[in-house]
């Protein structure tokens, strides 16, 4: 970093103008070394570098929980090719770091700035496809946390999306939004509502977001009571499925179960009596027209 300085001072204009050979000198290192930077000012080094540095600050941001082994990952992924040590050094020269992070090392901020709530604590809609909540919640198992993101429509309360993973990721929540808008067929003008987690305000989030035409709306940091609605199914799932066993023995073994959960129990047994005592897909069946494609029962 310091050849340009020593150009500088070597130019012809410099106010106090210093030989090459005196500040190379000074500065500690050799003039050869000077002017072979002079004649190839950004190596190829330098441009590959460059080029993972904009692949890391992507992947960071998609997932702001990875920290550079993951990043080194999913740059071995992408077909780059460089050591895990050269992404730490990478990662923190532009101080790349995870969101969960060791205590006294800096964190990167989980997103921008958070959007406005435009539920309001109303988990009432008079039609499908007008509010959807999302959340995720994790669960032990013999192999690991288990994740799992859901996509809630207000209307009947039915689970439109979900989305189970090892890893509590960007793409969790872009997965589960991805199934929702599949079943749906796209709806446009839906707000979608959820907590501020990293998750939720990753760019590939927000992306999908504005590709499909949805509102985003968010509740207030560590309030449960703005997410209610989402958060009292978390609790149904909790009671249903989690606390009728001790422990699940693999993350495959409590996926099936929770599928089955959602599908089969509730879905299709479990009457409301804020739906009239009807299940949400017997209450879907007959308050919508049978010609809208998005309300077929599966």
């Amino acid at each position: 970093m310091m050849y340009p300085l020593v150009r500088d001072l070597a130019a012809a204009g410099a106010p106090v103008r210093v030989p090459v050979a005196v500040a190379c000198r000074v500065l500690k290192f050799s003039s050869q070394a000077y002017y072979k930077w002079l004649n190839d000012p950004v190596s190829q080094r330098d441009w590959d570098d460059a080029h993972l540095i904009n692949a890391a600050v992507d992947i960071h941001r998609d997932d702001p929980e990875s920290g550079y082994r993951f990043i080194a990952d999913e740059l071995a992924a992408q077909g780059f090719v460089a050591s895990e040590n050269r992404v730490h050094r990478l990662c923190s020269l532009q101080q790349i770091y995870s969101s969960i992070s060791r205590r006294g090392r800096k964190s990167a901020r989980s997103g921008p700035p958070a959007h406005d709530d435009l539920v309001q604590r109303e988990f009432i809609a008079a039609a499908p496809n007008t509010i959807w909540l999302t959340d995720i919640t994790e669960h032990p198992t013999g192999e690991g946390e288990l994740y799992i993101c859901l996509v809630k429509d207000c209307f009947a309360g039915r689970i439109v999306g979900y989305s189970i993973g090892p890893r509590m990721t960007g793409d969790l929540a872009v997965n589960a939004l991805n199934m929702a808008v599949t079943h749906r067929d796209s709806p446009p003008g839906v707000i979608v509502h959820s907590d501020r987690g990293a998750q939720h305000r990753s760019k590939a989030f927000r992306d999908r977001l504005t590709k499909i035409g949805a509102s985003w709306s968010m509740g207030q940091v560590r309030t449960c009571a703005d997410n209610a609605a989402m958060e009292s199914f978390n609790a149904l799932l909790q009671k249903n499925v989690l606390d009728r066993r001790r422990t699940w023995a693999t993350r495959a073994e409590l996926r099936h179960a929770v599928i089955s959960c959602i599908e089969g129990t509730y879905h299709r047994r479990r009457r409301q009596r804020r739906l009239g005592k009807l299940t949400p897909i017997e209450f879907e069946t007959i308050h919508t027209a049978p010609t809208d494609p998005s309300m077929t029962v599966n």
